[in-house]
């Protein structure tokens, strides 16, 4: 056997390793996250249940129910949509569970996760048709009478947010985006939660082309929002943009936010810094000080009218 077909080409480490004949190598359990249990949340007494999507595909979701729920009372829904690069993370990580049953507790609102397929085994853009999916999934509750009864039940479907972190930032955009282009019926989607977004810079990342091989680089609507003819169409009245002070990507989630100022978009767009913290610190490091405010500027947000 050639000795280079063994060549290693790209790490993400502790994650994957690219090799030079394309395999690709998902570095087993080294650094895997602690799953949360299903059930009542502890700490929040935010219910938890994990519903399937798509059988066909295998997505899923995990759906958060705050206290004292009431089908005569109906909540907010926040679609959200994890990060990880696009390849790993799920909303049953901890990290994750802990962070979203906090939003569902404060916000009062139902908080549904999305389990979408995760490159590089399925390359994007899978990710992103995958919650869109799931989205048009959810939208046949509006009606209620889709398929779970707690979206059935609880769901206020005139009061739709949809949210992200990092990549899942990324997912949450090209999602609006798809609804309003496609005139998605069933949920208003009142507004974005943009946390922290991952999107294109001066350069396209080497993890990028290898997580997208099909991808157009600098033509990509999908990393390059500011090139997307539908952008002025993007569901959502209004848009949070949340950034963090010492996060690399900063100066992107800045970015976007004048991004969507130009393009023709109406709605109205507000920016909330983290001063002192990095990338998805509310993931990394729940114990900082600096997460409560932040949750608590994401519920004011889905509250406000």
């Amino acid at each position: 056997m050639d000795s280079s077909t063994n060549e290693i080409t790209y790490e993400f480490l502790p994650y994957f390793r690219f090799y030079n004949d394309g395999r690709i190598e998902r570095l087993g359990k080294f650094g895997a996250p602690e799953i949360a249990p299903t059930g009542l949340d502890p700490k929040t007494h935010v219910q938890t249940k994990d519903v399937v999507v798509s059988s066909e595909s295998g997505v899923s979701a995990r759906l958060f129910l705050p206290k004292n729920s009431h089908p005569d009372h109906k909540l907010p829904l926040v679609v959200h949509y994890h990060g990880g690069a696009f390849c790993i993370g799920s909303p049953r990580n901890k990290n994750f569970h802990n962070f979203l049953a906090s939003l569902a507790a404060e916000a009062n609102a139902i908080v549904i996760s999305v389990v979408y397929r995760l490159a590089p085994e399925h390359p994007l853009p899978t990710a992103h048709q995958d919650s869109f999916a799931a989205l048009q999934w959810i939208a046949t509750h509006s009606n209620g009478q889709g398929p779970d009864p707690w979206l059935n039940e609880y769901a206020d479907f005139g009061r739709v947010f949809l949210a992200g972190e990092s990549a899942g930032a990324n997912i949450a955009h090209y999602v609006a985006v798809q609804a309003g282009a496609t005139k998605l019926v069933g949920p208003n989607i009142v507004g974005l939660l943009i946390l922290h977004p991952y999107f294109g810079g001066k350069e396209i990342p080497k993890l990028y082309s290898l997580l997208y091989p099909t991808g157009s680089g600098f033509s990509d609507p999908i990393i390059y929002p500011e090139i997307d003819p539908n952008l002025s169409g993007m569901a959502g009245a209004k848009v949070l943009v949340c950034v963090a002070e010492k996060d690399s990507l900063r100066d992107i989630g800045v970015a976007y936010s004048e991004t969507l100022r130009k393009s023709g978009w109406g709605g109205t767009l507000s920016v909330y810094e983290t001063e002192g913290e990095d990338h998805g610190f509310f993931l990394a490091n729940p114990s900082s000080h600096n997460v409560e405010p932040l949750i608590k500027a994401m519920a004011d947000f889905i509250n406000h009218d």
